[in-house]
């Protein structure tokens, strides 16, 4: 029976409610079995929760083109991995859909919350988008009568209504509001508003996901069917300064005008934040959001007001967290409630206050947005990720080889989540391409090819309910064949196979539409960005909107025999670098007795340049390597007291064993970003690990900061021919390491980190990003020789 019918003999909702909590325990008894319809976005709260809170099976029904889904929302005392995932109806059986790309595609057009019933509290925020809505109906009827061939022009009344919603709740930054007016339109943000929980902003990274989309399909519509459809939800700003309120934590975060205030009493708000209470409408709005997306993962991701904007990235500042979305709907929601608190409380992290001080603005209103999505990817066996996942610049600053033009732009992918794309993973390796050359490896031959590809994959794991990292040999026995010749080669030598990505790069137009996509966007931006993707295959055959882009191009057709994808953009913002201003060598000619450090084999990544480094911070790779676990802890720490001593208008330079910043002491320098931000340059001397190659930073949030902060990076090789680093010749000079660093702790250390001052034009640093190759030296004297100074 339907009971939306019966209701009309009703007349209300409430009484609809109130049969079903009679007659639905009455046939329970009976040991009955009956099946009830309601009609989707015809009923109130009135109705829906009686019914839910009663019902022993709810399910959503959906038709998307000829095929039938259910949409498990409640089973109760049943379970199983994929019981509430959306499942297709074929041959008489419901198999479920496990494909982020699918279950976007067929849900994001039956939306959570749609028309005016997405309004239907009568608050100020819902009267104005009633009105808005209402308002933007009437006009379009009045004035762009159908049949609507074209789209109509924007009415000064609509754009009032644009304008004022953008402030509303896209953004107040004037630079990304522009460029939202261009590309949005009034439907564009009602759709936004209906998918929001709670009032506010709904902060930089989820304005970059939806503005970049908005672009390309204005801006490049071949590749519309190429774009995986999102199906996003936003926890408004508003949210945030609600909870930081009611939980107590408003005046704490009003102390933020000075870093180190603010610092003495941010682990105690952090500790509130973590265990404090909701409103319960948004916790009701929250649970609502996780039936739509049953048990496909999902990702809490921070987008604060002050992130992804022109000038600041925040990259890797704040928190995003997985939930693997498995088990009763209690546990689903309990875990999503934790992920936001975790994702709120980021916040008043050391590192996101320490950056907001570096960037000068520490003193504005900085409130967290939330960005739910659907994680990306499909079911391989019982774990869970995408096919591909990574990072791409329009402007690449690593030019390792003569052919690439860094305005072509640069990728770094890996396979499996993109977590080990953006994240440092000092134990393993990833794929860079420069777009224009993608066949032009850093990696010198095809051995080194296979060593440093990447071993382990990011997945989900739905038994652990976790996100897990999985060696490769044991997850591609679950890898489609089609996807496994896409991302892997075959090691004729093992007979096994190797991540490569090759078979993507050749067989497909993945790089030609990436190329594309970042070039579009650099251009509406008018600046170089930075996106994060992922990229699915579908499974269907047929390359209609691969032919089509190909046809623009004049190239040449591809088989249509290719597997099809789809790719996610899940992130975009400006990439605050500082481009090239001549695509020319800088000598380097240094007095061979004169060099600390020189080598024509090396590996630059920024601007090439001549500077004149104040001071340089050695650490010597022998004696760091013998250190034990804690005192390698205290080398950091004391390079952190070092750069703080350090005048801002000295440059300075770091050398240093393995990598500067790693996780893992046995890799390198556990520094934070924070402690040597000032620097002008760190260079990492290859000796910390057998398999260890620098560049594979490039990508990642601790590569982005060196960008955004531009500073230099080299990686120093010191078994290649052309290598020089003499540390003996810094020790004609006096050790500050004391003077600066004078806590009897770290008094052991001054035979192990060496810091020398030299006059303004002493010393010289100078790189060639074309030939990748640097030197650093010291000139004349005052004196008018070459003769070292004691």
């Amino acid at each position: 029976d339907s009971l939306s019918e019966l209701s009309n003999s009703w007349y209300s909702d409430r009484m609809l409610g109130n049969f079903f909590m009679l007659t639905c325990p009455y046939l329970l008894d009976m040991e009955a079995l009956a099946y009830f319809a309601l009609l989707r976005d015809h009923h109130s709260y009135n109705a829906l929760t009686p019914v839910h809170n009663t019902a022993q099976v709810i399910f959503d029904v959906y038709q998307n083109r000829d095929t039938l889904y259910v949409h498990p929302l409640k089973a109760q005392q049943r379970y199983s991995a994929t019981m509430f995932m959306l499942h297709a109806h074929h041959k008489g059986e419901f198999k479920p859909v496990t494909n982020s790309a699918l279950n976007s595609e067929i849900l994001a057009f039956t939306p959570f919350k749609s028309r005016d019933h997405a309004f239907e509290e009568r608050d100020r925020w819902n009267r104005y988008f009633l009105e808005a809505t209402r308002t933007v109906r009437m006009l379009k009827e009045k004035n762009c009568p159908p049949p609507r061939l074209q789209p109509c022009e924007k009415s000064e009344e609509e754009l009032k209504h644009l304008r004022r919603l953008l402030a509303m709740m896209v953004t107040r930054n004037e630079r990304i509001q522009e460029l939202a007016a261009r590309y949005f339109d009034i439907d564009d943000l009602l759709d936004i508003g209906k998918r929001m929980i709670g009032t506010g902003l709904i902060g930089g990274k989820a304005t970059g996901m939806l503005l970049s989309r908005a672009i390309i399909c204005e801006e490049a519509p071949e590749l519309r069917d190429v774009l995986e459809v999102h199906d996003s939800f936003y926890v408004g700003s508003d949210v945030f300064y609600t909870y930081m309120v009611i939980n107590g934590c408003w005046w704490i975060r009003r102390q933020q005008k000075d870093t180190e205030t603010l610092l003495g009493v941010a682990e105690y708000a952090r500790r509130v934040i973590l265990t404090g209470k909701f409103p319960e409408d948004i916790v009701k709005k929250l649970a609502d959001m996780l039936d739509y997306f049953g048990q496909s993962p999902i990702i809490v991701r921070s987008s604060s007001l002050l992130e992804d904007n022109y000038g600041n990235a925040f990259s890797g500042k704040y928190e995003s967290v997985f939930c693997p979305n498995q088990g009763s709907s209690e546990r689903r929601l309990n875990n999503l409630l934790t992920a936001i608190q975790l994702v709120y409380a980021s916040t008043l992290s050391e590192k996101a206050l320490r950056y907001r001080e570096q960037m000068g603005i520490l003193d504005k209103d900085e409130q967290m947005s939330l960005l739910i999505q659907r994680v990306s990817g499909d079911l391989h066996g019982n774990y869970f990720f995408p096919a591909l996942g990574g990072v791409g610049y329009s402007y690449n600053p690593y030019v390792w080889h003569e052919a690439i033009e860094p305005e072509s732009g640069v990728i770094r992918i890996v396979y499996g989540m993109g977590t080990r794309a953006v994240d440092r993973s000092d134990d393993d390796y990833t794929r860079i391409a420069a777009l224009n050359a993608p066949e032009k490896r850093p990696e010198s031959g095809m051995d080194e090819v296979r060593r440093f590809s990447q071993k382990r994959v990011d997945a989900i794991d739905l038994t652990a309910n976790r996100l897990l990292p999985v060696d490769f040999s044991e997850i591609s026995r679950f890898s489609p064949k089609q996807e496994l010749n896409m991302a892997a080669s075959l090691d004729e030598q093992s007979g096994s196979y190797y991540i490569s990505f090759d078979g993507l790069f050749q067989q497909s137009s993945f790089i030609a539409h990436i190329r594309t996509i970042l070039q579009v966007l650099e251009r509406s931006y008018q600046y170089p960005v930075d996106i994060e993707f992922t990229l699915n295959f579908t499974g269907e055959e047929g390359c209609k909107s691969l032919a089509a882009t190909k046809e623009e191009r004049g190239e040449a057709m591809l088989s249509c025999d290719l597997i099809n994808y789809r790719i996610n953009l899940v992130q975009c913002r400006p990439f605050e670098v500082q481009k090239q201003e001549q695509r020319r060598s800088v000598p380097i000619m240094p007095p061979a007795h004169q060099v600390l450090l020189s080598t024509e084999q090396g590996t630059v990544i920024g601007r090439s340049r001549s500077l004149n480094p104040q001071r340089v911070v050695l650490v010597s790779t022998t004696a760091y390597g013998l250190l034990g676990v804690p005192d390698k802890h205290l080398v950091a720490r004391a390079i952190g007291k070092i750069m703080r001593a350090t005048p801002k208008e000295s440059a300075t330079v770091l050398i240093g064993p393995g990598r500067w910043g790693t996780s893992t002491v046995s890799l390198g320098i556990p520094v934070t970003f924070s402690e040597i931000c000032q620097a002008v340059c760190i260079c990492e001397v290859v000796t910390m690990h057998e398999g260890l190659i620098p560049d594979v930073s490039l990508g990642t949030h601790f590569f982005n900061d060196l960008v955004e902060f531009d500073i230099l990076y080299l990686a120093f090789y010191p078994n290649r021919s052309s290598s020089v680093l003499k540390p003996d010749f810094l020790k004609n000079f006096r050790n500050r390491f004391v003077e600066l660093v004078p806590e009897p702790e770290y008094r052991m250390l001054e035979e192990i980190i060496t810091v020398v001052d030299f006059g303004p034009q002493e010393m010289v640093l100078s790189t060639d990003i074309v030939q990748q190759s640097y030197s650093l030296f010291r000139t004349l004297t005052e004196g008018g020789s070459f003769d070292n100074l004691p």
